[in-house]
């Protein structure tokens, strides 16, 4: 029976500075975006399910606890030698920048080889993106997941592209052209754009990514909110919300979470279930997604919420 919302990708450490230390203290946070979507979607009580190959070293046990510790399904990773990939983060104004550590990462090195049959059989909805598309063997992995499960289960994209750490960008864009063909949601940020299509405004780039055929197409505009187009329609709004934000580290994943977990509780786990959606209902779920990530925002770190402060926050703005 296909009841999961899996995730593949990345995981890693995130060293966030230490709110009021001095500019060497940092502290360690389970990271990376796959692995954020899919702690986000167990946390919204929804079967998550996490697909990656961890190094069996320190950080790679800390990470191993942390998802069997937040509920999600930790059966399809696979275990290897190796080190983990390190990421240390610098603030500016509440906004992230990255350093990463991470040559020769076991989480780069995942191959379909190390997919388990089971992923295949018990998958509702399909989510990859993030930096694990640019490095090692990793992007076939998915490749491999997504072309095997179009079809079957909804699929979903956030490239969530760090330019810095692209092997090679003429192959990277053509991956992507391949999976934006494929998937059935792509949700980018307004960063992604400005480096995949220079510009173009929000507008545009929605229509032309539109034309390699997702049902829905989504980008995150940070506190201006969300547009999106479907495969028939016009484009849509929905503005963000004002929230006092401590940092925006791991917004975009929690948007991702609780857009999929709503998904999942609705039964919108086929392309045609998307598709079939009245326009005022993709606006409730990207309105969700949204509430997700600005709760996210009022936190340190990838910290997405659950259901409880989500429904208190909607219902406390519709006074």
């Amino acid at each position: 029976m296909r009841t999961l919302v899996t995730c593949m990708g990345e995981c890693l450490i995130d060293f966030l500075p230490v709110p009021n230390g001095n500019a060497h203290d940092f502290r360690m946070h389970p990271a990376g975006a796959p692995l954020n979507i899919a702690v986000g979607i167990a946390r919204l009580d929804q079967p998550a399910a996490f697909v990656c190959k961890v190094a069996d070293d320190y950080f790679g046990r800390f990470l191993r606890d942390y998802i069997v510790a937040e509920g999600v399904d930790s059966r399809f990773l696979a275990i290897a030698p190796g080190r983990s990939t390190l990421a240390f983060v610098t603030m500016e104004d509440g906004h992230p920048s990255f350093n990463f550590y991470g040559e020769g990462a076991a989480d780069a090195l995942l191959t379909p080889a190390d997919i388990s049959a089971a992923l295949f059989e018990e998958t509702a909805i399909f989510h990859t993106g993030s930096f694990s598309l640019m490095r090692g063997t990793t992007p076939q992995a998915a490749l491999v997941a997504v072309e095997r499960l179009k079809g079957k289960a909804l699929l979903s994209l956030d490239p969530n592209i760090r330019p810095t750490i692209i092997e090679d960008e003429a192959s990277y864009r053509a991956l992507l052209q391949h999976l934006f063909a494929l998937v059935d949601m792509l949700k980018l940020s307004d960063a992604d754009l400005a480096w995949l299509l220079p510009g173009k405004t929000n507008e545009e780039a929605l229509v032309e990514l539109s034309a390699y055929g997702p049902a829905l197409v989504i980008v995150t505009c940070g506190a201006e909110g969300a547009l999106a187009l479907r495969s028939q329609g016009a484009p849509m709004r929905v503005p963000g919300f004002a929230v006092d934000v401590v940092d925006t580290v791991g917004a975009g994943d929690a948007f991702c979470a609780g857009l999929l977990a709503r998904c999942a509780q609705l039964g919108i786990v086929r392309r045609e279930a998307l598709q079939e959606l009245a326009d005022e209902d993709v606006e409730a779920l990207l309105l969700r997604a949204s509430a997700a990530a600005a709760l996210n925002c009022t936190r340190a770190g990838a910290n997405p919420p659950r259901p409880a402060e989500i429904e208190a926050f909607l219902q406390a703005r519709q006074r």
